[in-house]
């Protein structure tokens, strides 16, 4: 600790990002990065906003992004918030709509940066056991709290909750925001958005990082009621009022309207996640049902550690948790059709 840090600083425990090692004829399957790339015509309009006007600032509001989003999911442009990543959108949450004095509740297991947002905002945070199954069960979130956040698909687990159970939750919780975020839910889910018009509480987040394959870009959003749109807005004038660039701009919009290359990645991605499960499952793993680009997997003989050290050692990158319930585990990002032969090879030998 340093003289010149803030008190608080000291008490923060920041988010560990994947890794991003650099290591030649690397197989990289741990940080849930699309295997095929964004579309051409994302390229193309990168390309064509790389001019003269990057001098000037960008639209603080992206309203031409925001129509799109608005038009592509059948809602008003002042139900959409844009952020710079969805971290950023989550952030804001996190900030503008969780604090009541009383506990947000999320899953036991779930995405790391939940608790890191509650300990940088000086939020109480209280994790709610998943099933023995590692499901989300909707009557556990009947309790007192101050809002509600859940990722559908899960992560890590890639487990998805279906619709009905997710406005099961929404629909008990009418005096608190219930965040649904949809970071994976284009691999074969269903959006909660549909049910926005219907609940005033509910906020849907979403990425373009995964499905649309723009990581690299850094475009988040969040679809919501008007009146929670505004909180949103307001926390991100107090903070940065130009948090998506030019590039960032264009080039979402462009991969929103591509819708072919759009379906046709997320089903080239669907399909080897089903060629992966069933290679995976006839060497012994047990593999959760996912709806996500990844898959969590555990092989009864084996510990997860030891897995992933072999790999590793072999050039395959994966993902290990060594957190209670999931010790064992690996979790897979889905690759190319390459990548992932080369996965279940480097497997073999080591179960």
């Amino acid at each position: 600790m340093s003289k010149f840090w803030s008190l608080r600083v000291k008490e923060l425990v920041p988010y560990v990002p994947g890794e991003q090692p650099k290591m030649a004829n690397l197989v990289k399957l741990n940080t849930n990065e699309n295997p095929f790339g964004p579309s051409p015509k994302v390229i193309e309009a990168i390309n064509t906003e790389l001019n003269d006007n990057l001098r000037l600032y960008p639209d603080p509001e992206s309203e031409a992004l925001k129509s799109t989003i608005a038009n592509y999911y059948g809602v008003q442009s002042e139900q959409v918030f844009l952020g710079n990543g969805s971290d950023e959108v989550l952030a804001h949450i996190f900030y503008g709509l969780f604090q009541h004095g009383e506990p947000v509740l999320y899953p036991d297991i779930t995405y790391s940066f939940y608790p890191v947002y509650c300990g940088l905002y000086n939020i109480e945070g209280k994790t709610v056991p998943l099933t023995d199954s590692f499901e989300i069960d909707p009557k556990d979130y009947k309790q007192p709290n101050g809002g509600i956040i859940f990722p559908n698909p899960n992560a890590p687990t890639g487990r998805y909750l279906a619709l009905d159970r997710v406005e099961a939750i929404v629909a008990a919780n009418p005096d608190r925001v219930v965040v649904v975020d949809e970071a994976y839910v284009d691999f074969g889910g269903e959006s909660a958005i549909k049910l926005v018009r219907k609940y005033p509480n509910l906020l849907v987040c979403q990425t373009l990082s995964k499905a649309r394959s723009l990581a690299g870009l850094r475009v988040g959003f969040a679809i919501g009621s008007p009146e929670v749109i505004e909180a949103l807005n307001r926390v991100k004038n107090s903070f940065n009022s130009y948090p998506i660039d030019r590039l960032a701009q264009v080039g979402a919009i462009a991969a929103f309207e591509d819708e072919d290359w759009f379906r046709a990645t997320c089903e080239g991605v669907i399909g080897e996640r089903g060629w992966v499960t069933s290679k995976l499952e006839a060497l012994g793993f047990d593999v959760l049902p996912s709806k996500a680009n990844f898959i969590l997997a555990r092989h009864p003989d084996h510990a997860g550690e030891a897995l992933a050290k072999g790999l590793r050692e072999k050039g395959v990158i994966v993902r290990h948790f060594n957190k209670p319930r999931i010790s064992d585990f690996l979790r897979i990002t889905i690759g190319t059709a390459h990548q992932n032969k080369r996965l279940v090879e480097c497997l073999k030998p080591l179960v």
